[in-house]
């Protein structure tokens, strides 16, 4: 049962009020003006403080003061009551950090709704949701409530790729940030000459395809499919919602993100600096979580150069170095690892130990 805190200086008005969110199934604790309202709040750490501005002692802009230069209570969701509707004081407790400012007299639904809002925000602050697809289906499902978009990703499609089908080319404008569900994708970049580079790879639980929207952009690069795949489509405009509309459902959604951003500011240092036994390395323990099963990992030579950014003859080098000192197998296109931990230390140290 979630606790409120109720700061109100009139007996009726608190009565009442109190009642209300009594029935509604919280526990309720009341204060009958602001100095003791705020020692109730740093007492009992409610879920919710709703508070009246005009009191005597201390006025609810003062509570809010109090409260908010502490860290235990800083960030308790705050309601302004009011029978004050000027422009000027609604700026002024928001700009304070007030979460919402109800005016009396209020319609009791009006209270409620604003309360439950409130409440799921504070949960998604806390929430900590998994990338799969169980843990984004979770967070759309709060970002309506917290939105109020019942239409939110309504549209969100699961589309099935067969391997080697084009998801989007160069120069396309992007409709569609991607999530993948089963399979895996790679992205990848054209030159004059004919030849490519690879500049990603995602598998199961990544998101892709959403730079050139935050950009305003088309596609620098291609994305087909390395295998049979489903993604979960999410339209552009609820992107561009759930990315910006809201503070609190901006920060759970980058959380969901930030791991590809990491992964790919990682890649690129990791092609500007390391050598190419390195990204050889780099580039087979990337692989290999994306073969299936037991078998070993299937790649062509020149799409393991793409991915290395070098020349295949290069790469094919440093997979002959590998073969003599052990860390790999290798039989026509097939690649077996044999030591992980030591290819793990070639991309650290360009050194593997005999």
């Amino acid at each position: 049962m979630k606790k409120i805190l109720l700061i109100e200086d009139n007996n009726e008005v608190r009565e009442n009020t109190a009642e209300i969110l009594t029935l509604a199934n919280y526990e309720v604790t009341v204060a009958r003006n602001g100095k003791e309202g705020a020692e109730s709040a740093q007492a009992l750490l409610p879920d919710l403080i709703v508070c009246d501005i005009m009191m005597p002692e201390l006025d609810g802009y003062g509570v809010l003061h109090i409260l908010s230069k502490k860290p235990e209570t800083a960030r308790i969701p705050f309601i302004f009551l009011t029978a004050r509707a000027e422009k000027a004081d609604m700026r002024k407790g928001m700009g304070m950090g007030a979460d919402d400012y109800l005016t009396k007299p209020f319609d009791d639904t009006d209270l409620l709704n604003a309360i439950e809002v409130r409440l799921r925000k504070s949960a998604m602050q806390q929430q900590h949701y998994a990338t799969t697809p169980e843990g984004l289906n979770k967070f759309i499902q709060d970002a309506r409530h917290v939105l109020q978009l019942k239409d939110l990703c309504k549209d969100n499609k699961v589309k099935s790729y067969k391997k080697k089908v084009e998801i989007f080319s160069e120069g396309d404008a992007p409709t569609h940030v991607f999530f993948v569900k089963a399979g895996s994708v790679k992205t990848y970049k054209s030159h004059a000459d004919g030849k490519e580079l690879i500049t990603n790879l995602y598998k199961a639980n990544d998101f892709f395809g959403y730079e050139p929207l935050l950009e305003n952009n088309v596609f620098s690069e291609a994305a087909i499919a390395l295998e049979d795949s489903e993604l979960v489509m999410i339209p552009r405009n609820d992107f561009i919602a759930l990315l910006y509309k809201q503070p609190d459902v901006s920060a759970g959604f980058i959380s969901l993100l930030c791991k590809k951003v990491a992964d790919k500011e990682a890649q690129l240092l990791h092609l500007a600096y390391n050598s190419v036994r390195q990204r050889t390395a780099g580039a087979l323990l990337k692989m290999w979580p994306l073969k299936k099963g037991s078998e070993p990992l299937s790649i062509l030579r020149d799409d393991l150069a793409k991915i290395v950014g070098t020349a295949t003859e290069s790469v094919i080098r440093v997979l002959s170095d590998f073969r003599d000192e052990g860390l790999i197998e290798m039989e026509g296109t097939k690649i077996k690892l044999m030591e992980s931990s030591k290819l793990e230390q070639v991309v650290k140290w360009n050194i593997a130990k005999k």
